[in-house]
């Protein structure tokens, strides 16, 4: 294992400069990172920031489809992921082989699909959509047309709804949106009466119920930004609230939690996004393929470019 430098963060800064890099970060990750990345967003939103760059490496702290996205934007920039393994579990739950024979079964239906699944997926879609676009870009399909939806059922029942459309879903989910326990929301609930709910989207329906405000990432950090003061419950990956408490700093925010089996109060942070850390982002700067958990992500030009035709759809629609 190389040795970890005792000024970490001024090493990593100095490995930007000198590599030319741009370091990008989830909303999701550990604050630490947060605060040393160039950009912090969603992660449509920082692909096309490191695209607009004149970038040689984009360093992207998320998981690993998010790298994707940044390599199908970005074709001539090397780009390096602190963590392999830093993956999804709503990326597992829609694989290529089973999606692929599930379109068979609707050969006339249009296939649109959120951004959060793999590169592979997206090549198998016709529109690649976000939380943000999804509405707009579903409200243009003609109503006689089939859709099918994936990977995420949540988000898919949550656009029907405000759609009217039904839709055909793959029957995937995020595992921290899905497990926050209704139980704890409504206790949160009952011990700050004048707290705003803020959710997303990717939550089942019964949890969305009680939001006062639905959204993706940016929409509710920009929902937090615009009610200063008072207090929110929040019903989306717990790193978030770094940036809200940033830009309202007097407001007071409460993640809620899971439950295990036993009934024990669990910390809903994304496990994917966890295994990113400083060190790990400083090792992927010096060493390259070299480090011990990252490296450079490598995609094959034709699969990238068949995935970055529905990408490019998105745009044009949105």
């Amino acid at each position: 294992m190389p040795q970890i430098p005792p000024n970490l963060e001024q090493e990593i800064l100095r490995l930007k400069r000198e590599k030319n890099a741009v370091i990008l970060a989830h909303f999701y990750q550990d604050s630490e990172i947060q605060d040393i990345a160039d950009f912090v967003g969603d992660s449509l939103d920082l692909s096309r920031k490191a695209a607009s760059t004149d970038a040689d490496e984009i360093i992207f702290c998320g998981v690993k489809f998010m790298a994707e996205v940044a390599k199908i934007l970005s074709p001539t920039k090397r780009v390096l992921v602190p963590d392999f393994n830093a993956g999804c579990s709503l990326e597992d739950s829609c694989q290529p082989q089973s999606f692929a024979e599930f379109r068979k079964k609707y050969p006339d239906a249009i296939v649109i699909t959120y951004i959060n699944c793999s590169a592979e997926i997206k090549a198998l879609s016709d529109i690649i959509v976000t939380s943000t676009n999804a509405k707009k870009i579903i409200e243009q399909i003609p109503a006689d047309r089939e859709i099918i939806f994936a990977p995420d059922q949540h988000l898919g029942r949550y656009l029907e709804k405000i759609t009217g459309r039904k839709m055909i879903l793959w029957n995937g989910s995020c595992v921290v949106h899905e497990q926050f326990s209704e139980k704890e929301l409504v206790k949160l609930i009952a011990n700050h009466p004048s707290a705003k709910v803020i959710a997303h989207p990717e939550c089942p329906q019964t949890l969305l119920s009680h939001a006062h405000h639905i959204g993706s990432t940016s929409s509710l950090l920009n929902f937090a930004e615009k009610n200063q003061g008072g207090e929110f419950i929040v019903l989306t990956e717990l790193h978030i609230i770094h940036q809200m408490q940033k830009r309202n700093p007097t407001a007071k925010f409460f993640d809620c939690p899971s439950l295990d089996k036993a009934g024990c109060t669990l910390c809903n942070s994304c496990p994917y996004m966890q295994l990113n850390n400083l060190e790990k982002l400083y090792l992927v700067m010096k060493y390259g393929n070299e480090s011990e958990c990252g490296g450079e992500l490598i995609l094959d030009e034709a699969l990238r470019i068949k995935a970055e035709v529905p990408l490019r759809k998105m745009l044009a629609m949105s």
